[in-house]
This record gives C-alpha cells, sequence and structure tokens, in this order.
C-alpha cells in the first residue's frame, strides 16, 4: 500500500505558502493504520527496543500503537505543566522564540533502548528535543521514527547523530 496516496494535502493551510500534510485521512482507513504502523515496526524490527516515547501530541498517535505491536511499553513527553508527576524540561529554539518539553523523571531508566516515534519531521527541532529528554535521563537512543519526512527542511541533518526512518517523504 502507498501511504503517500491516503494522506490528504491541503495547500495554503493553516496560511498562505503551506502545503499541509493532514494525517486524519489515513488514520480513519483501518488498512491504512495498519500498514502504517506494520511499516514502522518493520523498519525497527532488528532494532533493540525496551520503551517508545512520543512526542505531544501527534506521536501519541502513532507510538502507542506501535509500542503495542512491538510489545513495549509508551512514554508521553509532553508540553510543560501537562504531566502530573517530577518531570525534566528541555528548552531549544524556534525560528522566533523558545519552546519546551517535558518527561517524567521516572520515566526511563538508565541504559534502556528507546525509539522515539512522530508524525512529522520537519526541522527536527522538537525530535531533536525529546532525544536530548532521553539521553539526560540515561537512555540510549536507538531510533527516530516518522511517518512523514518533509526533505527540503533538512531536519534530517538535525538529527544526524541517530538512526532516522520516515515512511513518505515529500521535497
Amino acid at each position: 500500500m502507498d501511504l503517500k496516496e491516503k494522506i490528504r494535502v491541503i495547500d495554503g493551510f493553516p496560511v498562505d505558502g503551506i502545503s499541509f500534510k493532514d494525517i486524519t485521512t489515513l488514520l480513519k482507513d483501518a488498512g491504512a493504520l495498519n500498514e502504517c504502523i506494520n511499516q514502522m515496526a518493520e523498519r525497527f524490527k532488528d532494532t533493540q527496543v525496551d520503551i517508545i516515547v512520543g512526542p505531544e501530541s501527534r506521536g501519541f498517535i502513532l507510538a502507542t500503537p506501535l509500542a503495542y505491536v512491538m510489545n513495549t511499553g509508551f512514554v508521553p513527553v509532553r508540553k510543560p505543566g501537562k504531566l502530573p508527576g517530577e518531570t525534566i524540561k528541555y528548552e531549544y529554539s524556534l525560528e522566533y522564540g523558545m519552546d519546551s518539553l517535558e518527561i517524567h523523571k521516572d520515566a526511563i531508566k538508565p541504559g534502556q533502548k528507546v525509539l522515539i516515534i512522530d508524525d512529522l519531521l520537519a526541522t527536527g527541532g522538537t525530535m531533536f528535543a525529546a532525544a536530548k529528554l532521553v539521553e539526560k535521563l540515561g537512555g540510549d537512543v536507538v531510533g527516530l521514527g516518522f511517518l512523514i519526512e518533509l526533505e527540503d527542511l533538512n531536519g534530517r541533518e538535525k538529527l544526524s547523530d541517530y538512526k532516522v526512518e520516515s515512511l513518505v517523504k515529500y521535497n
């Protein structure tokens, strides 16, 4: 199955000049969603994975079923103030300002092999921050997986220290 055919492209959303990749059309199609998760599992089948992390919020959608298929647990990475337990934070620069992500302090054990999954690789900032959070807790990031990669934004370069896999690519 060609997953790219299941993704709706909406030009001019959220602003003119942007070509938004809408994954809701893929997610509502049971066969396409199953295929997406199966393809992701296949990409990492030879990688030891102890736990899967997903950044807020669309990372949750793909990381949780992948954790089920790969027989691991799932850990959320969230915006500040969203997690109830004690957290650590990673701040990172955006084009115009700063942002940050948090993870529970007890979410990752030192030495755990961690796979991080998100829907989209654009500039790589969110995934880089998630990886740094995992590493701050002593986890070993064994891979980064994406449904979509926007190649012209060069996010893969920012993540060059990691194994990066994407299922669908756009230029």
